[in-house]
């Protein structure tokens, strides 16, 4: 083996690594050649004996650094830098002062009275005065009292018997609140004074003959109920309510409801089931055929219930659930059972912008003598209560907010029902012995109805201060027995408007159309098992208006105007409205 030695005064770095590559490769290459020629020579067969196992063993690892220090004499080394500052006092006439937050301009809290007083009068000798307190007993409990009274003096053209009325009721309720339940209490009472003032222009009566009737009407009631509420368990609720109702002609009402509640979860679904005890019983003086003497009195009694399970999924919410009803007619020893469908769905497309929701429902309705005459209070005392039953009510529809400004509502619906009442007016008989006799008063036909219903609003909140409203009805019937839906329009629509003009001036509005509606014309039935001819009431246009000002926080002031157009249209066959009303008025706000 040859060893090559060459001195190198100045070379590169570079150059030096390729030198001692070549050096050492050539060495390599000797020492293998030479121990190639000694094999050749002594190549003996030897024995090897392993003794021990191998055991291989891995020797620590060094991590090759990324940056690798270099030692050699032409790496420059950076030189140490030194400084120092040289500091030279600077007069300054600045004083720097403390900062402090700037301040907010907060609004003025607005302050929440617990009580208020109303007091209006306007044309026709009307008067409108309200009251409502709230005493906060203590932490948990309080209660509430609230009396309204409106009433007029009538005065209405052309109209030749008395017109006035007025509406009074009171009602009083306590509630209690504890850690897990709630409570209840409701009492109130009721009285109303109404004419029969509506005479027909046939047959045309004398002033003898007119000054002879007496047609006013006086109701009055009474009620009394209670609530309770549970928050963890499984009794959810329950309310039990009575209500008395009779008039100044001997009749009577008594109305009972229980409603009791359950609720269940079951993993993320909830089941409910709604328990009802619908009884009434009451009778009116006249007989409902005085030919043949018949009693007119009902007693009905409505036991149901209603289980639902309601299923959340993301934006889908179903709610599937029947009604079982079974209806009791004491008075008449009759019985039916009735089952109805109670299914809702809704499913958000888009969104809280289109929300899509149909369902299809039904229920048993109990019919009061009450509630006839809070539709209409110019019914004779001789009504026939029956329930109705509503078979199905199929709708679909869709809703949502356009923006934050517009929000809307469509719905399409068919409706099936048994035995709806519907007021139509009443024959004269031969003998008159009441006021309500003449032709003046109304009474219920029951007939199974089928209806196509299409229903939208829009609803429009430009700010704050500034609402707008609109919504739209539209009715078509099919019947069995009857010829017309008697007294119920195919179009109904309405706008209101709210807007706060300022802080102290606030105005509303409200527009009101019913289309044409169909009655009989009984002025020439004179027994009562013949009808008379159609009689149609055009449809009408109501037009309200109100304004107010706002003294101060306590004290405002307000004028209403209603029927503006001035038109007397008949709600009713044969009862022309009040003329153009005006109504101003105070109200104050105050705590005890």
């Amino acid at each position: 083996m040859f060893t090559y030695f060459k001195k190198i005064n100045t070379f590169s770095s570079s150059k030096l690594y390729e030198s001692v590559v070549v050096l050492l490769f050539s060495s390599l290459i000797c020492t293998v050649a030479s121990a190639q020629e000694k094999e050749e020579e002594t190549l003996d067969t030897e024995r090897v004996v392993i003794v021990k196992t191998y055991t291989p063993t891995i020797s620590d690892a060094f991590k090759i650094k990324s940056t690798p220090v270099v030692n050699d004499s032409v790496t420059q080394q950076k030189k140490q830098i030194r400084y120092s500052i040289f500091s030279v006092p600077v007069a300054s006439t600045y004083t720097p002062e403390k900062g402090r937050a700037a301040n907010i301009d907060r609004p003025k809290p607005i302050d929440i009275y617990d009580n208020y007083a109303t007091l209006g009068f306007g044309s026709f000798t009307s008067v409108l005065a309200e009251f409502y307190s709230n005493f906060q007993i203590n932490r948990s409990d309080n209660m509430g009292l609230y009396l309204h009274h409106n009433s007029s003096q009538g005065g209405i053209k052309e109209v030749k018997l008395e017109d006035k009325f007025y509406n009074t009721f009171l009602d009083l309720n306590y509630t209690s609140r504890t850690r897990d339940y709630t409570y209840g209490i409701e009492a109130g009472v009721e009285h109303q004074l109404y004419n029969w003032y509506g005479l027909p222009k046939n047959p045309i009566l004398n002033e003898e003959q007119i000054a002879a009737i007496d047609p006013q009407q006086s109701y009055f009631g009474a009620k009394l109920g209670g609530k309770l509420q549970f928050d963890d368990l499984y009794f959810k609720n329950a309310s039990l309510n009575y209500r008395f109702f009779g008039d100044a002609f001997s009749s009577t009402e008594h109305h009972i409801v229980a409603k009791p509640t359950f609720e269940f979860e079951m993993g993320d679904n909830l089941i409910t089931a709604n328990f009802i005890a619908d009884y009434v019983n009451g009778g009116f003086e006249r007989d409902l055929s005085v030919l043949e003497q018949t009693p007119n009195a009902y007693n009905i009694l409505n036991l149901g219930v209603n289980p639902s399970l309601v299923i959340l999924r993301d934006d889908l919410t179903v709610n599937l659930g029947a009604a079982l009803y079974y209806s009791m007619d004491i008075e008449n020893k009759d019985s039916d059972l009735f089952i109805y469908p109670k299914i809702t769905a809704s499913y958000r497309l888009i969104d809280e912008t289109v929300i899509a929701y149909g369902g299809i429902e039904g229920g048993l309705k109990q019919n009061t003598y009450r509630d006839a005459v809070k539709n209409n209070p110019f019914v004779s005392p001789t009504l026939k209560i029956i329930p109705t039953s509503t078979m199905y009510d199929a709708y679909i529809g869709l809703k949502g907010k356009i923006s934050d400004v517009v929000s809307y509502n469509f719905r399409g619906s068919y409706i099936s029902e048994d035995k709806k009442p519907l007021f139509v007016n009443n024959t004269i008989p031969v003998l008159q012995f009441e006021g309500y006799d003449y032709g003046n008063s109304f009474t219920y036909r029951y007939d199974d109805i089928n209806t196509i219903k299409g229903y939208g609003e829009l609803n429009f909140e430009i700010n704050k201060k500034f609402k707008l409203g609109v919504s739209g009805e539209y009715f078509n019937y099919s019947l069995e027995k009857e010829q017309e839906a008697w007294n119920m329009p195919e179009i109904k629509s309405s706008v209101f408007l709210d807007y706060q003009i300022n802080t102290q001036w606030f105005a509303g509005a409200q527009l009101f159309y019913v289309g044409e509606r169909k009655d009989i014309n009984n002025q020439f039935a004179l027994l009562p098992t013949v009808s008379g001819s159609t009689l149609t009431l055009d449809s009408y246009l109501d037009a309200n208006i109100n304004f107010g000002y706002r003294l101060n926080d306590q004290l405002s002031f307000f004028v209403k105007g209603n029927n503006l157009l001035g038109k007397n249209y008949e709600r009713w066959a044969n009862f022309p409205v009040q003329g153009i009303q005006v109504l101003g008025g105070v109200t104050y706000k105050f705590d005890y």
